[in-house]
């Protein structure tokens, strides 16, 4: 798997270069890659994010500082794909729209969770394993399910909403 024309924060670690899939991206300052990671061109990863094993970031996905991506997380960037035109030709990039979603500073997406396209989660959110996201997520909101509702935070866990 390759590292092609990535912009990538010398301080960053990927678990093995030889074991990710990174091509023209940015990746910022202490940030962890884990193995088996997919980010594509166009993503940006920002400073001491940490994206876990199989996870896969794709064109449009942008996540600020200070974020968390368990590990099989998947994000979308095309609302309505298909294979084919109406015409029956394979779809190229001019026949698509891309979707672009934003993960605020300090949130957290537990492992397996998907991503619908064109979405804000807000900073501080949390996502559950497993959980779906089809809408935006406010700031410091817990949200489990498919689809993903909001949800009460764990007693163990500070809310990032209360922080002063």
């Amino acid at each position: 798997m390759p590292v092609v024309n990535a912009r990538i924060d010398a301080s960053a670690e990927l678990a093995d270069p030889a074991l990710v899939n990174v091509y023209g991206c940015e990746i910022g300052a202490q940030a962890r890659i884990g193995p088996f990671v997919e980010i594509q061109r166009g993503a940006s990863v920002g400073a001491r994010c940490r994206i876990g094993a199989n996870a896969f970031l794709c064109e449009g996905v942008t996540l600020e500082d200070d974020v968390a991506i368990g590990p099989g997380v998947m994000f979308t960037n095309d609302r309505h794909p298909r294979a084919v035109t109406a015409a029956g030709a394979l779809m190229g990039p001019e026949d698509w729209t891309l979707e672009t979603t934003r993960v605020g500073a300090g949130a957290i997406v537990g492992a397996n969770a998907t991503i619908l396209c064109g979405l804000t989660i807000g900073a501080g959110a949390r996502i559950a394993a497993g959980s779906v996201v089809t809408r935006d997520v406010p700031p410091g909101a817990c949200m489990a399910g498919v689809p993903a509702i909001p949800s009460p935070l764990p007693s163990s866990l500070p809310n990032p909403a209360e922080a002063s």
